[in-house]
């Protein structure tokens, strides 16, 4: 019976409204959670540069090693900040989705139709392809293309703008640019760790093995992140 009157009612515009703005509130409490991950991983991240720095300076034998380990944590902590900021990106769109949504309903109330956005599509179009979005956001499309507000395949309409694509793996220079930024320029020209020790209180064997076991932690959970 419902689905029948379904065909003959038009949808109230304010509970369509209401749908949508509850939906796109959903997605932006996600991403505020995702963002804060990620700043949290940048954090433990750059404790992991200076953890194997120290490392490397305590006990020579495992210097090159610990400088190995420190350039992987620099590019996993390069690989951090694009998801960062690829998240304040994509919130700053949702946020901007959620006010031209507003204003599509507000014009229809006062013209009784609503015209398409363009602008509305391009967002969408690039937040379902967003991986930390992707159910969510094809929700709001359904409910977008219901109301009129967007028009119908949206992700086959606009092409594709490789916003949110892996990025190749980081140039070198860049890497020497965070550990010199981390590690306070002190790095080598020969690419090793600084040799100069960093005050500190001295550290048992147990300590070592633990921030060896926490960095392989560190290094799944990035890795989960990224995927």
């Amino acid at each position: 019976m419902e689905s029948l009157k379904a065909l003959f009612v038009k949808p109230d515009p304010n509970a369509q409204m209401r749908k949508c703005n509850a939906l796109i509130r959903s997605n932006i409490r996600k991403l505020d959670r995702d963002i804060n991950s990620v700043k949290a991983a940048e954090i433990k991240t750059k404790n992991y540069i200076v953890a194997a720095d120290r490392r490397g300076q305590r006990n020579p034998s495992q210097q090159k090693q610990a400088a190995k380990e420190a350039r992987d944590f620099a590019r996993e902590l390069i690989r951090v900040r694009k998801t960062s900021a690829r998240l304040t990106t994509s919130k700053a769109q949702l946020n901007s989705v959620q006010m031209q949504v507003n204003e599509a309903f507000a014009v229809r109330k006062i013209e009784g139709s609503i015209k398409a956005s363009v602008g509305i599509m391009k967002d969408v179009n690039r937040l379902i392809r967003l991986p930390e979005l992707a159910g969510t956001m094809q929700e709001l499309s359904v409910e977008l293309i219901k109301a009129g507000v967007i028009e119908d395949m949206v992700s086959d309409t606009l092409p594709e703008d490789g916003l949110f694509e892996d990025e190749e793996d980081e140039a070198e220079g860049e890497v020497d640019k965070v550990l010199g930024e981390i590690l306070k320029g002190k790095m080598e020209k020969t690419g090793t760790l600084p040799s100069a020790p960093i005050a500190q209180e001295p550290v048992a064997a147990e300590e070592e093995e633990e921030d060896q076991e926490a960095m392989m932690q560190m290094r799944n959970r990035l890795e989960a992140l990224r995927s």
